[in-house]
């Protein structure tokens, strides 16, 4: 059995950064004590809530999956998560909810305790719990929050598995969680810290998701890397599903599936937040992992901006089409419409983009096909076959938003321009001859001709650049795409790079030509 330090953090998916910071920040009022690049994948931003002092045990922590997919609750996860609030803070917390607009169930009493039930903007359950187990917590003083009511820390959380005798077993063993109590379905657990984790027998219930508004893994403390270590040695002689120890800067850890398959984690509580940031700065930079420094910038623009509480942001309308800003430091007044390739996203071209034009506003827009399980702009029967009537419908859907982008967002028509690469540089071209109301000065990479008929437009000398691979298999489309559009009145140059379909250094530079020869118009 290993000692019982109880829980260090406990990670969760979200969709939406700003409702997720308005929410945990704002509304709750934890203290945002770290933001930082993915450590596996640099673009994933992940954010880190505590107390003031960012101490173990006070840790919840996102991994912001933009507009990603919706997961689903089922055993093998966790159900729901506790925070432990003062017993007399219930009623603030009602009012509180009240006032937000936020739903709150309750209160009831669970396991002796009072219980007021939330869920966060991803649909995450969230319990506030009336506790006195905690009196050395040290709640961050939030606005709008008396320090007597602030959150304290976590409390615990609920576990679903098939199997809870081994889970129980598991946790015990490994962790040194303790049965504390039995009520119907749930077994109670609690470790030396006074946290708790109620597992629960899920038997019939439905499988579990991965995706957000779900909960990633709980992680349980090491007071050491020698603890850490001996605990990866038991597991590995049992032939568990452990990974070698992680070192993710804050900590050390390893990951490993109990019985019921609720992923692990153990992490040990040095280093800590303030290895890269003094206590009273915490959580104001962002910070990307030494792996990725060498395309820093290129990863900062691609991560989702968010706004402090009661800071100035950009509100996302409801459109047609997914998308994301990237608002520069000192914008110069331009916006770069930005469609990607196949299998791309919003932020595909966002790294290039940003290299042209440094301060330009950056929107990236998603595509809405996904018959072939990625991202594109219009379906295809084959290579070359293309649903003409699928592009018609898009083009129009892409009208509407382009409308909606600029009336929501106070976007200046006359400063748009548009950078498209393959498959979105394709629906461009279309969309343009479609709607030549929107034509504007465009950067076209890898692209051709897709529309069966081109109607008879006048493009009123517009610039387009394009941009072709010189061993690309479709590198002679790109010429033919230029012939069409000159016959309508384009401005019309094409670029052989020493490339492929596939976008690269070349590329960035003839982008960089591009935007440079517009500002001289």
């Amino acid at each position: 059995m290993t000692s019982a330090l109880g829980i260090h953090h406990i990670t969760m998916i979200t969709r939406k950064v700003q409702a997720n910071v308005d929410f945990y920040a704002g509304f709750l009022g934890l203290r945002l004590v770290k933001r930082t690049a993915g450590f596996e994948d640099a673009m994933q931003l992940h954010l880190l809530y505590g107390d003031y002092a960012a101490s173990p045990g006070s840790l919840m922590t996102f991994l912001v999956w933009e507009d990603g997919g919706k997961g689903r609750v089922g055993y093998g996860q966790t159900l729901e998560v506790s925070l432990a609030i003062d017993p007399a803070s219930i009623g603030f917390w009602l009012t509180r909810a009240l006032q937000a607009g936020v739903h709150a169930e309750g209160p009831m009493e669970e396991f002796g305790e009072p219980v007021i039930r939330l869920k966060d903007p991803d649909g995450i359950i969230i319990k506030l719990v009336g506790t006195s187990v905690f009196p050395e917590a040290q709640p961050h003083d939030a606005r709008g929050i008396p320090l007597e009511h602030a959150i304290r820390r976590i409390r615990g959380a609920t576990v679903l598995s098939e199997v809870p005798e081994e889970t129980e077993g598991f946790l015990s063993n490994y962790f040194g969680y303790v049965r504390r109590d039995k009520q119907g379905a749930i077994r109670r657990m609690s470790s030396n810290s006074g946290d708790i984790i109620d597992v629960r027998d899920a038997t019939g219930f439905w499988s579990s998701a991965p995706g957000t508004g779900t909960v990633d893994h709980i992680a349980f403390r090491a007071s050491d890397m020698d603890a850490l270590g001996e605990t990866l040695k038991r597991l590995k002689s049992l032939n568990s599903s452990t990974t070698n120890a992680h070192d993710r800067k804050y900590f050390h850890s390893l990951y490993v599936r109990e019985p019921g398959g609720v992923l692990i984690e153990m992490a040990t509580d040095a280093p800590g937040m303030t290895i890269d940031e003094p206590l009273e700065r915490l959580g104001e930079d962002l910070f990307i992992p030494p792996l990725f420094m060498r395309d820093e910038e290129d990863v900062r623009v691609a991560l989702p901006q968010f706004s402090m509480p009661g800071e100035e942001r950009v509100i996302y309308r409801d459109l047609p089409f997914v998308h994301r800003f990237h608002t520069p430091a000192e914008p110069d007044g331009s916006t770069i419409v930005l469609l990607h390739g196949s299998g791309g996203s919003e932020t595909s071209l966002m790294a290039l983009a940003h290299r042209a034009n440094p301060n330009a506003t950056l929107l990236g827009v998603r595509g809405r096909s996904t018959e072939e399980d990625v991202a594109r702009w219009f379906r295809r029967f084959g290579d070359l076959n293309f649903d003409q009537k699928d592009i018609a419908s898009e083009a129009e859907a892409f009208a509407a938003f382009l409308e909606g982008a600029v009336q929501s967002y106070g976007i200046v028509r006359a400063t748009l321009s548009f950078i498209g690469h393959s498959n979105g540089a394709n629906f461009l071209a279309a969309f343009f001859a479609l709607h030549p109301e929107w034509a504007a000065d465009a950067l076209l990479l890898r692209p051709m001709p897709v529309l069966e008929h081109w109607p008879a437009v006048d493009f009123g000398s517009k610039r387009f650049l394009l941009a072709a691979g010189e061993t690309d298999r479709h590198r002679d489309k790109a010429h033919a795409l230029a012939g069409i559009l000159k016959g309508s009145g384009a401005e019309v140059e094409v670029r052989i790079l020493p490339n492929n379909h596939d976008l690269g250094f070349e590329d960035v530079e003839l982008a960089k030509e591009w935007v440079t020869a517009r500002n001289v118009q």
